[in-house]
């Protein structure tokens, strides 16, 4: 009897030191410590960037993450199709993955409201004949990645077009196919607004055609389930950010500086190929010495100078960095022609304006606005930053400087501003070509890190 008490004992002091079994989802997430999220590698969702990873859908994912106290841990399937297969068996607590909202897509899992809309736009190469219609693909080769809208989409207009036919690929995503077509190795390809946009900046070949779909809207999804916490706590997250523009803000952060000027990239990309090698070491060792992205400061530079280190220009700021005489002689650049000494001198330059920020403007904010100084001048970017506070907005978001400093030329605000009148649209463009040259300079390193990658072509025509 008494050996009987003492395992019943132990038996009770054991189920004390288990955890006790979580009342819903949100609970069982919390308890896991972690947040298994299903994304895929896209620039617009989720990728390795030289500093740790980046994306929308991966800035949002670890902003909930945080919110709920926990890790996250971010899947890639093998192929975009598994994505939703796997949600619907709950091999993942949500996804997000730019997924589209879709009647067919909701029978399996359930989406969250949507954060973004796209639409879907037929893409061809420039020096090609543009479609304009659907009539005009019959014949052509058309490859879309298979699980995706596109193929969905092409699948109800062969109903009307039954000679329409198109291929899906099972290894190839929606940007490798982009990179196809620009090479001029694929005619064309379907891919949202969103993405094309963020990769015209890399390939100025791309245009788009027509569009074959309307406007669609991008969601989180969870598997269906009568257990709403998770959904509920996301919901309500999500519906924070919105309202205190944070999605704004993210969105702008990426898709920003989408917009671009075909034969100005053009000659960009050439220009990498040609003159960046020349002073390409002078970047990196000036970047590391004030810890700033090397590609930051060739951006930079290439804006003021085009990488000409004997440019002068008519007011006379000369160089690689188009320093004035003052500022170089305060930086002790003693040659403003010698493109090692402009580099440091725009480098050491650049600092002291990050520096001197107030501490509560983060990156990328801080760096955008650090630019604008650069350009317009520190007294200048306060009085804008004074005003969008005085308007109710945020003075530590570019997003929402921007909007304030062309307001700098106008009578009724800069009459009031410390600084007085400023051509405020200046550092807007300059911001704005910047975060262009810059951006482009990152892709193409990440591109070199995927074509070391072999990638398997794996197509599969779908059922005519």
């Amino acid at each position: 009897m008494r050996l009987a008490l003492l395992a019943l004992l132990g038996f009770s002091v054991a189920l004390s030191g288990c955890e006790p079994r979580p009342a819903n989802k949100l609970q069982a997430v919390k308890q896991s410590g972690e947040l298994v999220v299903l994304t895929r590698n896209s620039s617009t969702t989720y990728y390795e960037g030289p500093d740790g990873y980046l994306g929308v859908e991966y800035d949002m994912a670890k902003a909930f993450a945080d919110h709920l106290g926990v890790k996250l841990r971010m899947v890639v399937p093998d192929h975009f199709s598994e994505i939703l297969r796997m949600l619907a068996n709950n091999e993942a607590d949500m996804a997000a993955a730019g997924l589209s909202i879709t009647k067919e897509r909701k029978k399996i899992v359930r989406f969250a409201p949507p954060y973004q809309h796209i639409r879907q736009q037929v893409v061809y190469r420039s020096g090609t004949k543009r479609p304009r219609k659907i009539s005009d693909l019959v014949g052509s080769q058309i490859v879309v990645p298979a699980g995706t809208t596109y193929a969905d989409r092409l699948a109800e207009l062969q109903k009307k077009y039954p000679q329409l036919a198109w291929t899906e690929s099972t290894k190839l995503g929606v940007e490798d196919l982009l990179q196809m077509v620009a090479d001029g190795t694929l005619a064309y390809t379907i891919a949202d607004s969103n993405i094309v946009d963020a990769n015209r900046i890399l390939y100025p070949d791309l245009h788009v055609g027509f569009e074959i779909q309307h406007p669609e809207s991008l969601a989180w999804a969870f598997p269906l389930s009568d257990d709403d916490s998770l959904y509920d706590a996301a919901v309500h997250f999500q519906r924070h950010l919105r309202r205190s523009g944070e999605i704004k803000v993210l969105l702008e952060r990426y898709y920003g500086a989408a917009q671009s000027n075909y034969f100005n990239i053009t000659l960009y990309q050439l220009r990498i190929r040609d003159q960046l090698p020349l002073y390409r070491s002078m970047f990196q060792r000036s970047g590391e010495r004030h810890d700033i992205d090397w590609r930051l400061l060739a951006a930079i530079s290439y804006q003021e100078s085009y990488w000409n280190p004997q440019a002068i220009s008519p007011t006379g700021v000369e160089g690689m960095m188009m320093l004035t005489d003052v500022t170089a002689k305060q930086l002790g650049v003693a040659d403003r022609l010698d493109a090692e000494q402009a580099i440091e001198g725009g480098a050491t330059y650049l600092r002291s304006m990050i520096d001197k920020l107030p501490q509560s403007i983060t990156e990328p904010d801080r760096t955008w606005m650090a630019l604008a100084s650069y350009n317009v001048g520190y007294r200048h970017l306060l009085d804008a930053r004074k005003l969008t506070a005085q308007q109710g907005a945020n003075p530590d978001k570019w997003n929402a400087v921007k909007q304030r400093l062309p307001l700098l030329a106008k009578p009724q605000y800069y009459k009031h501003a410390s600084a007085g009148y400023a051509r405020g649209w200046e550092p807007v463009d300059f911001v704005g070509r910047i975060r262009r040259y810059y951006e482009i300079l990152v892709k193409l390193q990440q591109k070199e890190r995927d074509l070391r990658r072999n990638y398997a072509i794996d197509l599969v025509a779908p059922a005519i």
